[in-house]
């Protein structure tokens, strides 16, 4: 069964798992793909979130690949920041922190982060990837697979209401990433009040979390809710512009319409959305042959409506 995903779900723990729930109950796939166990990449641009404070140890992180080629991680709890940066002729001064989903077990980081902040340099917005803390699994890879199952199902118990599954970490490391790309502005040929993110699945939870939790000032100026639960929440009275982004066959969250973006219409504040027809859930960039293909043209788009791109900031 999973063959046939192997361009749309590649990276993505959500996604192979959303994918499987299709036709598998409650139990977990006997043909479910285990990724294999590889070393971790180097990161030399990778930059600890907290300084000489930042918590944690690479040591205990477990990096696999999914189909030879897509790099996941788990238990991560040394959160990083990996700048990736635009030509500075082409640079608008904008900037994106790039949440990668996994639900909050593992983070696609191939599939939902550098291939995503890439796309963005190269349209001249400063990206920046966020390897945000995670909840622990077991080491071995076929253990954590069956444990992720399990939590995955537990945390999704109503579809008309948000995930349980939650974790407090990656919304304290979210309002982190924004803080130091804040002061680092000048280094990266950033403005300040231009400084945005992207998430996919829980990543894209964890920018609403960042969004919910922070203090005036101190939250994202945009973000991008990509293939995010769609149920109501309490919006913030002086909530950020969303942009929302789902395919309508997603079987991780299926379509219930898009209460989220109402409730943001209903606050009075800017929303675009974005229902695709196909797609499934873990699309990042898109799938190709369907119209999620454009979800970062669209993104890109949007924000220079929004204003956001309207500015240079001199080198």
């Amino acid at each position: 069964m999973m063959r046939r995903y192997h361009r749309r779900m590649a990276g993505s723990i959500a996604g192979l798992l959303a994918v499987a729930m299709t036709g598998a109950g409650h139990a977990q796939p006997a043909d479910m793909p285990v990724p294999v166990a590889a070393s971790a990449p180097a990161e030399p641009d990778a930059i600890a979130l907290y300084g000489d404070k930042t918590p944690g140890s690479t040591a205990g992180e477990n990096w696999s690949l999914y189909f030879g080629r897509d790099y996941n991680v788990r238990n991560v709890t040394r959160p990083t920041l990996t700048p990736v940066l635009p030509d500075p002729a082409r640079a608008t001064g904008a900037a994106v922190i790039v949440a990668p989903g996994g639900a909050f077990m593992g983070l696609s980081m191939s599939h939902e982060g550098w291939q995503v902040a890439h796309a963005l340099a190269d349209r001249g917005i400063a990206a920046f990837v966020l390897k945000y803390r995670l909840l622990p699994t077991p080491p071995d890879e076929a253990a954590a697979g069956a444990y992720i199952w399990q939590k995955l199902l537990a945390g999704l118990p109503d579809p008309d209401k948000m995930p349980t599954l939650t974790d407090p970490a990656a919304t304290e490391d979210g309002l982190a990433a924004i803080a130091l790309v804040r002061a680092r502005a000048t280094q990266w040929g950033v403005d300040p009040a231009r400084i945005g993110m992207i998430g996919f699945s829980a990543g894209a939870m964890t920018a609403l979390a960042t969004v919910q939790a922070a203090k005036p000032g101190q939250g994202p100026a945009f973000f991008g809710y990509i293939y995010g639960p769609q149920a109501h929440i309490d919006v913030p009275a002086a909530a950020p512009p969303m942009f929302d982004a789902i395919a309508l066959d997603d079987p991780l969250f299926p379509h219930r319409g898009f209460p989220i973006a109402e409730a943001w219409l209903a606050a009075k504040r800017p929303v675009e959305i974005h229902g695709y027809q196909k797609g499934s859930h873990g699309f990042g960039l898109g799938v190709p042959g369907t119209t999620t293909t454009l979800v970062l043209d669209e993104f890109i788009a949007w924000l220079g409506m929004q204003g956001f791109l309207a500015r240079k900031v001199a080198p």
